[in-house]
């Protein structure tokens, strides 16, 4: 193929489109060889699900059973599990790069930036599948929207459209980190501070003051809110807003700079 005709193609939004599918496709059948790979979305939503509300739920909620307290903390669990799964699109793509996948990736007639939009949209299977896992989990234990099915739905695709927004972090650190172990460490510096300091597991006003200052400006929050008020009832438009607010700022901030690191490694 003539270079006049890669550079062609590489201008050609539908065919820039259809590589991008096509790599998404090459992960999620990566995933089907590999269903191992799956247990952070799989066993672990659970296993979180059953701790959180069988051992740690009767001190969290102060002595409310578990049935009371299942409401209050399927939305944010649903929410700190999403989070937690998107650090595995930087681990994967750094993975890839050390394996030398990228550089057959530069010797083919495809757009440069179609093997980041594909990884980023075959982890969007991942992401479903926790929703899908946990969700299911908390139906089964007796979880039931309470402001109605259209809501419901709507607040998954909005964690999940979240969670889309957020991964352009970890596929920012995946390109600019030596090593997957690197990318690791940091995601988990700044997963737990995130998800653990928040309102996932308890109210914001029963925590210490300094700590309330710190969760009034977590995403994560607002993000929480919005899955209880869409869910349960209760306010939604501010929540929404700000959680809408933090997903444009995310991919405005990290997606360029992940394109512009992965421009110096290519």
């Amino acid at each position: 193929m003539s270079t006049m005709a890669i550079e062609t193609r590489r201008a050609n939004p539908f065919a820039w489109a259809q590589q991008s599918l096509t790599l998404a496709w090459r992960n999620i059948v990566r995933i089907r060889q590999n269903p191992e790979a799956l247990a952070d979305v799989t066993f672990q939503p659970i296993i979180f699900l059953v701790l959180f509300l069988f051992v740690f739920g009767g001190a969290i909620a102060q002595g409310a059973g578990w049935r009371d307290y299942l409401p209050f903390l399927l939305p944010g669990l649903l929410v700190q599990t999403v989070v937690f799964s998107t650090m595995g699109t930087g681990v994967a793509l750094n993975d890839d790069f050390a394996k030398g996948v990228f550089d057959r990736f530069r010797s083919l007639p495809i757009a440069r930036i179609a093997p980041l939009v594909g990884a980023v949209l075959g982890d969007a299977v991942r992401y479903t599948l926790s929703i899908v896992i946990l969700m299911s989990t908390g139906f089964a234990l007796g979880f039931r929207f309470q402001n109605g099915i259209g809501y419901g739905v709507l607040a998954l695709l909005i964690v999940l459209a979240f969670a889309l927004s957020m991964c352009w972090i970890w596929v920012w650190l995946g390109l600019s980190l030596k090593t997957a172990q690197g990318v690791q460490g940091v995601a988990f510096l700044v997963m737990f501070p995130l998800t653990f300091g928040s309102n996932v597991f308890v109210k914001t006003d029963t925590l210490p003051g300094f700590l309330q200052a710190f969760v009034k400006v977590n995403p994560v929050k607002y993000l929480v809110d919005t899955m209880r008020g869409l869910m349960l009832g209760g306010p939604i438009e501010k929540p929404l807003l700000i959680t809408l607010a933090w997903m444009i700022g995310l991919v405005a901030v990290f997606a360029p700079l992940a394109i512009r690191a992965y421009r110096r490694r290519t």
